[in-house]
């Protein structure tokens, strides 16, 4: 009896021995689940995400691949980022619903500015496509206006620069003589005339319309040469500008512009009594007789050898008159002393 109790004993003790160092081996085991079901549980995307593809042009309608996007969160912290393939094309995917910020970092090309940050809108389950266009770098323009005899540069020379009908740049020389700007550019070349609007004062206009050829980024001088304003010579003091005309003039004035004078009130029609016109009377008394006839005045304009002839045809009729009243006067002394 004693002996089945001790075996009994004995059995509960190794039984219980037993349980006591399994527990632990139990509590060991990892109790989360392996690597690769949750390796599968974290790819999977969410129910409502969304997604943001862009396509990268510039404005002649060329693929742009290279250029360089960075997406912000509505917290500013980055959702992604990446760079467009050979077609111009980047896509970002898994986008919980919300407002992004999408910046362009760089436009992988030489020739082309970026574009300014732009606002995207993601909505659950679809995908925003966006077209993004890349402007080409404005040409670096420098204008010069020139003396064209000495090569001085002058200021206050306005330009006009532009394509087909459009002016896309006007330029107004300074102090210097110069002037820069940026000239915008559509395509990877192209041909730009030139026409001067206002010159330099003292100098004429530069009439002729020159063209250049520019491209993205490049520097271009265009240079208008201008020529000297001649002034007329003045004519020699000497020479008269107009031609002399005879204008009629009152009688005692001085005509000026032909240099005749006419002639005074003393020169009159009636000429001075000549000796000849002087006739001896019966009492010995000498008296002077005024002639009878006169010269008409016209009205005219009367001139030195006119005068001159009227004179000598009074003084021819006085003397004849004279010569007759001797005549009669002789004859009648010599029938006085005959009777």
């Amino acid at each position: 009896m004693h002996a089945r109790l001790v075996r009994s004993a004995a059995a509960i003790a190794v039984a219980a021995a037993g349980t006591f160092t399994s527990a632990p081996a139990a509590s060991a085991e990892p109790s989360q689940p392996t690597p690769s079901a949750s390796a599968g549980s974290a790819e999977a995307p969410a129910p409502d995400a969304g997604s943001v593809e862009i396509t990268t042009k510039d404005t002649a309608g060329d693929a742009l691949p290279g250029a360089v996007f960075l997406l912000l969160d509505s917290a500013g912290q980055e959702a992604g980022h990446g760079t467009t393939d050979t077609q111009g094309k980047l896509t970002f995917s898994d986008l919980a619903p919300g407002v992004y910020r999408l910046k362009e970092t760089a436009s992988g090309s030489p020739l082309h500015e970026v574009v300014a940050d732009q606002d995207v809108i993601v909505t659950p389950g679809a995908t925003t496509r966006l077209t993004i266009t890349d402007p080409f770098k404005a040409a670096k323009v420098l204008l010069q206006a020139k003396a064209d005899k000495t090569g001085k540069l002058l200021p206050g020379a306005t330009v006009k620069i532009g394509t087909g009908t459009s002016t896309r740049l006007t330029l107004t020389t300074g102090a210097k003589g110069t002037a820069s700007g940026e000239l915008p550019m559509s395509s990877r070349k192209a041909q730009f005339w030139v026409k001067e609007t206002k010159a330099p004062d003292g100098y004429d206009l530069y009439k002729t319309t020159k063209t250049f050829t520019a491209g993205p980024g490049a520097p271009v001088t265009v240079t208008v040469t201008n020529t000297k304003t001649t002034t007329p010579k003045p004519e020699p003091s000497g020479k008269p500008t107009h031609a002399p005309t005879d204008t009629p003039t009152t009688p005692g004035k001085q005509n000026s512009g032909t240099g005749r004078a006419t002639p005074s009130a003393a020169d009159s029609d009636t000429p001075e009594p000549d000796s000849s016109t002087i006739a001896a009377t019966s009492d010995g008394d000498s008296t002077p007789k005024t002639p009878t006839g006169s010269l008409a005045h016209t009205g005219t304009d009367a001139t030195p050898w006119l005068i001159g002839a009227a004179a000598v045809l009074i003084a021819a009729g006085g003397g004849a008159l004279a010569v007759a009243r001797r005549s009669r006067t002789d004859s009648h002394t010599e029938d006085s002393t005959g009777s």
